[in-house]
C-alpha cells in the first residue's frame, strides 16, 4: 500500500495492569494508591500539586478507607489520565508508569506478543507488573528517605520481595512483603498538599440608583 510504514511504530508504555487472580480489588488499589501518594510529593509539583491532581487522589484515599475499592480505582484512573497530560513531561521514572497513555491504533500482528498462548501472555504481564512494583518501591523508599521519613525498617520487605522475584516466585510470598511495604508507606507518608479552593468572588455592588 503506497505510503504505508515499513515498520511498526514504537510501542507506547503499557497502561497500569488490571487486577490479577492473586490480588483482590482492595490490594490492586493499594498497589496504585501508595506510589501515587509519593508521586504527588515529588519536586515536579513544588510541594503544591494542582487540584486536578490532588482532588482525585484525595477522593481515592477517602473511598479506599471507606471500603469502596471500585470507586477508589476509578479515581486513580482519573489521576492516571492527568499524569499522562503533555504538561507534565518531566514526571520521572518509574512514577511515569503510573500514567494511562493513549496508544495509537495498530494492527494486532504488530504486537510482539500477538502469537503467544494466553498463559504465556499472562505470565509476562505479571512479571512486568511485579518489576514495576519493585521499581516503584525502590524509588519511593529512596525519595522518602531523603525527605526524612523513617523507612529503613521497610527495606527488609523490599529485599524479601526482590528475593522471591529473582526466583520467579510471583505468588503470595512476593506480594505479602510488597503490600506490607505499601501499607507502611501509606501510613507514614503525609498526604500531599491540597491547594485551598478560592472563595467565590463577592457579588458586584448594585449600580447607584438602580431600580429607581
Amino acid at each position: 500500500m503506497p505510503g504505508a510504514p515499513n515498520k511498526p511504530p514504537e510501542s507506547p508504555p503499557a497502561p497500569p495492569p488490571a487486577p490479577t487472580s492473586l490480588e483482590s480489588p482492595a490490594q490492586h488499589v493499594l498497589r496504585r494508591l501508595a506510589p501515587s501518594r509519593i508521586a504527588l510529593r515529588l519536586p515536579i509539583w513544588k510541594g503544591n500539586p494542582s487540584p486536578e491532581l490532588a482532588q482525585p487522589f484525595t477522593e481515592a484515599e477517602r473511598l479506599y478507607a471507606a471500603g469502596d475499592a471500585a470507586g477508589a480505582d476509578g479515581c486513580l484512573d482519573r489521576l492516571a489520565i492527568r499524569f499522562a497530560e503533555p504538561r507534565w513531561p518531566s514526571l520521572p521514572e518509574p512514577f511515569r508508569q503510573l500514567r494511562v497513555p493513549i496508544p495509537a491504533p495498530q494492527p494486532p500482528h504488530w504486537d510482539p506478543e500477538h502469537g503467544l498462548a494466553t498463559a504465556e501472555k499472562e505470565a509476562r504481564r505479571l512479571k512486568r507488573y511485579a518489576e514495576l512494583q519493585l521499581a516503584l518501591a525502590r524509588a519511593s523508599l529512596e525519595f522518602e528517605s531523603q525527605q526524612g521519613t523513617p523507612v529503613d525498617d521497610l527495606r527488609a520487605h523490599l529485599k524479601e520481595a526482590e528475593a522471591h522475584a529473582a526466583r520467579q516466585e510471583l505468588d503470595r510470598s512476593f506480594w505479602g512483603p510488597m503490600d506490607e511495604l505499601w501499607e507502611a508507606l501509606r501510613a507514614r507518608v503525609p498526604m500531599p498538599r491540597t491547594p485551598p479552593r478560592s472563595p467565590p468572588p463577592p457579588p458586584a455592588p448594585e449600580a447607584e440608583g438602580a431600580g429607581a
